[in-house]
């Protein structure tokens, strides 16, 4: 390894271990959350289809899944691919991506504290707008930025685990 890559391991590094001390959002949390956001996805009327029909192999797109937000929320740089290349050919628009997010933030409040469930959901919010500007941009739309709906922020006020 040459002397540049090492000292970008070592940043990349340092920046994973103040990520983690300020979040608490570790590996396991990742897994935890993949596994349980892609179980409600399968049960969903809206999302569930989508899925069912494109993932073959879900063991190897759940090891995808995880290592594309390890590399996200820790800049672990696990995941090598396109999301935007595999997004482009998928039959979606608003109401999913605003499902898409309501079931993360969901599943993100019920399983971590507040502070570690709005660090993934800042992040999944980020990864929402690029994906669905880059697909209408794709069919020749433009779009504003806009507002997605307050469930998709935050816990719905019944959630009560929250520090």
């Amino acid at each position: 390894m040459s002397i540049d890559a090492q000292s970008a391991e070592a940043r990349r590094s340092l920046i994973t271990e103040e990520i983690i001390g300020r979040t608490g959002i570790d590996e396991a949390m990742i897994e935890r959350l993949v596994r349980e956001f892609y179980r409600r996805i399968l049960e969903d009327p809206l999302l569930g289809p989508i899925f069912q029909a494109r993932v073959a192999d879900w063991p190897v797109h759940l090891a995808r899944m995880c290592d594309f937000w390890s590399s996200v929320v820790l800049m672990s740089g696990r995941y090598h691919g396109q999301p935007m290349a595999t997004h482009l050919p998928l039959p979606v628009d608003t109401p999913h991506f605003d499902r898409w997010l309501e079931l993360f933030a969901a599943t993100a409040h019920d399983l971590f504290p507040r502070h570690a469930a709005e660090y993934f959901l800042e992040r999944a919010h980020r990864i929402a707008d690029s994906l669905e500007l880059g697909i209408a941009a794709q069919k020749g739309e433009i779009r504003p930025k806009r507002t997605r709906p307050a469930p998709t922020f935050g816990p719905a006020p019944d959630r009560t685990n929250q520090p």
